[in-house]
């Protein structure tokens, strides 16, 4: 009569623990930046209403000097929460700045200007530090 093995070795089960260990190793720097980007987000999200006013101002006024926060219905946001900070616009720039949650990264958007009556070409100015935290793409 042969007597079969019924469980693992304490190898095996070693080899198994390793390797778990090796992949949450890996995971879970991956996760926190993962969530970083997915609550600034929100920070991204919250200029597309700016956005929208600064094209409305330019189309009206024909200069984008004059499209800044507070002016021709362009809000300046300060909120002071955990994602967003505050968004400010100058001179047709918006700078959102994020909260903790996101380290305080900035998205800068530069507007711009084509042909005469063309609509504003938002792109991420270089200066902003969420594309250096791999936060937002330019």
């Amino acid at each position: 009569m042969v007597k079969t093995q019924k469980g693992f070795t304490l190898i095996e089960l070693m080899i198994v623990i390793a390797i778990i260990g090796i992949l949450a190793a890996v995971a879970v720097p991956q996760y926190g930046q993962y969530t970083k980007r997915a609550k600034f987000a929100d920070v991204i999200t919250q200029t597309a209403a700016i956005k929208t006013a600064v094209s409305l101002c330019y189309q009206d006024r024909n200069v984008i000097a004059d499209c800044d926060g507070g002016a021709f219905g362009i809000v300046d946001v300060n909120t002071a929460g955990p994602v967003v900070d505050t968004i400010v616009t100058t001179n047709g720039v918006i700078t959102a700045t994020g909260g903790v949650q996101v380290d305080g990264a900035t998205y800068i958007l530069d507007p711009g200007i084509g042909a005469a009556g063309a609509p504003l070409n938002w792109s991420v100015d270089a200066a902003s530090t969420c594309a250096a935290s791999n936060l937002c793409k330019l």
